[in-house]
């Protein structure tokens, strides 16, 4: 047997041996944001049953700032030993995209565990705006261009890139007002401040239904059961489109794939738990669960469609 292979024969059997052995301690889950958001509250709700199936604690460990980034590199940085998780939503597929920047490789220091949850995002206009429909909506654009304004949260932020993926994939020229947060912007947009914006469902479901806002479309492939009469965008006017939000849980990369497979396995089970889909479906969410074979498709696929819209779109480098 050459070097090369010996080397491998031996990391092979020592990642086999951990796999045997683990969990022997307890497990934290890193949230790389501040406690109460709804990262962390999906943390926390999957944690205990987690727990159970490993039989050993499992610990959410919040290590919030700079956007995510403090924590998200802790892990990056972690043994590949599976007692450090990441949980955390689509941001991860989004940040090589927009920033100059990063302290970690967001392709390759990661690999994919579960995605555990996906978020429809709604297209909705306060109903000032003269358009009803998504292909009234494009009508008008097409009409005016550069005229129309829509709501954001920055370019950092998946609904601003849904957004400019919809301007890309309709051809209209629509332009973006920054507001700090989806609270200011929804505040906003009921006050007919800004006209139209890529808000979260569980956000815009209350206003829909009271009919203080329009909904146009939902973003997801098939409608949502929350909101059934609503189309989805692909339905309504543009053929194809889809983008959706997640959160997922990711490992260091080069954890031993018997370690991945057994985390996503308890995380499967988790999700599975009739009070925990009862709470996610509740929050407005879609529980997802699956192989680390499919989730790490749908990340590199989200890697891959957020490059194309920044470069797209032309928004420059951010610090």
């Amino acid at each position: 047997m050459n070097l090369r292979l010996l080397l491998v024969a031996l990391g092979l059997a020592a990642g086999n041996a951990l796999a045997q052995s683990y969990p022997a301690k307890p497990v934290r889950i890193v949230v790389p944001f501040p406690p109460g958001g709804t990262v962390d509250v999906l943390a926390r709700l999957i944690a205990p049953k987690m727990g159970e199936g490993l039989k050993q604690p499992v610990i959410v460990d919040n290590r919030g700032g700079a956007g995510g980034m403090i924590g998200t590199n802790a892990v990056a940085k972690a043994e590949p030993d599976g007692y450090t998780v990441l949980l955390t939503p689509n941001g991860l597929a989004v940040a090589p995209a927009v920033f100059q920047k990063l302290p970690f490789d967001a392709a390759n220091d990661f690999t994919p565990v579960t995605q555990l949850i996906s978020t429809v995002f709604i297209l909705v206009s306060n109903p000032s705006l003269p358009a009803a429909t998504v292909k009234e909506l494009i009508a008008l654009a097409k009409a005016k261009p550069g005229s129309l304004n829509y709501g954001s949260n920055g370019p950092t932020d998946v609904l601003q890139l849904t957004m400019e993926l919809f301007k890309i994939s309709a051809g209209v020229d629509i332009v973006p007002i920054i507001y700090k947060g989806v609270a200011p912007l929804n505040t906003a947009m009921l006050a007919g401040e800004v006209p139209l914006a890529v808000m979260p469902l569980s956000i815009s479901v209350p206003s829909v239904k009271s009919g203080r806002l329009r909904a146009l479309g939902v973003t997801s492939p098939q409608r949502t059961s929350v909101l059934p009469d609503v189309p989805t965008i692909a339905e309504a006017g543009i053929a194809g489109f889809e983008s959706v939000g997640w959160q997922g849980l990711f490992v260091p990369a080069r954890t031993p794939r018997a370690i991945v497979e057994r985390l996503s396995h308890e995380a499967v089970k988790a999700l599975n738990a009739p009070e925990v889909r009862e709470r996610i479906i509740a929050s407005g969410q879609e529980p997802v669960g699956g192989t680390p074979e499919e989730f790490e498709a749908r990340f590199k696929a989200d890697l891959a469609k957020f490059a194309r819209v920044v470069k797209d779109a032309g928004i420059p480098p951010q610090d």
